[in-house]
């Protein structure tokens, strides 16, 4: 992705006040077990299919098709040109009857470019972690989310999408992650997003070495769920759909067993 000098300006200002969005829709479908987390992530291509077509219902089919309770969205537009100003987030979550929240990783195109997330739970609080960039690079964050299921009580999720041009930046990127949401014990975390990283890459072995756990192992391409070697999850089931027109990338679906509070 192309971007100007202003726009670079804009994110000097602006980055670590980050933009953050939410909303909540009404009639949600009906979440999972209390005792299971239906985690999805899916790099939505600012949601241009491969057909070069912008069909936000068909988006939607494919994320209400996974029945996931909580959803990582990559490289989503709000108000963008190329997206005709569609808030892309909000109009994901009114068509899946989800709640969500939007994080800003830079300025483009006269709107934002950057992450979201969907949940069937209320969203109680939302931070954006700015991530490690060079002034020739683009711009990356993680979207962190606060949620409660029922029977599992309040953790935190996150998403995020590393760097596509560098793995000296990438690996920076996952060192950043790995101290803000260290293994140890408290709030449980859940990590979701496209990781422009390869199983056995520098980036992956900074996460694994630090205590994270790949969820979507031995299935894992890029895009990843990773769970804390000390939180008490199992994993039921990893789904990886084969859907090679509504985005670029494929959704990959985890389901996650929660041991905890016996």
């Amino acid at each position: 992705m192309d971007y100007t000098r202003s726009e670079f300006a804009a994110l000097a200002l602006g980055v670590l006040a980050s933009l953050t969005m939410a909303g909540c829709q009404t009639e949600s479908i009906k979440p999972s077990s209390p005792q299971t987390l239906r985690v999805l992530t899916y790099n939505i291509h600012h949601g241009e299919g491969t057909d070069k077509q912008f069909d936000y219902q068909r988006l939607a089919s494919v994320i209400k098709g996974l029945k996931p309770d909580i959803v990582a969205l990559q490289e989503v537009d709000h108000s963008t040109e190329r997206a005709s100003g569609v808030d892309q987030a909000k109009l994901l979550a009114k068509l899946c009857r989800m709640h969500y929240a939007f994080g800003q990783a830079m300025p483009h195109q006269g709107g934002q470019y950057g992450e979201a997330v969907l949940s069937q739970f209320p969203i109680e609080k939302t931070f954006v972690h700015p991530l490690p960039y060079q002034l020739d690079r683009e711009p990356r964050s993680a979207i962190e989310v606060v949620i409660a299921p029922p029977g599992i009580g309040p953790i935190s999720f996150v998403g995020t999408h590393l760097c596509h041009q560098s793995n000296e930046l990438r690996t920076l990127q996952a060192q950043r992650l790995s101290q803000l949401f260290p293994a140890q014990k408290g709030k449980p975390v859940v990590l979701a997003g496209d990781f422009n990283a390869r199983p056995g890459s520098d980036p992956m072995n900074v996460l694994l070495n630090a205590g994270w756990v790949d969820a979507v192992a031995p299935h894992s391409v890029i895009d990843y769920v990773l769970i804390r070697s000390c939180d008490p999850w199992t994993v039921k089931d990893v789904i990886i759909l084969d859907e090679p027109i509504a985005s670029d990338h494929d959704p990959v679906l985890v389901v996650l067993q929660w041991q905890g509070n016996n």
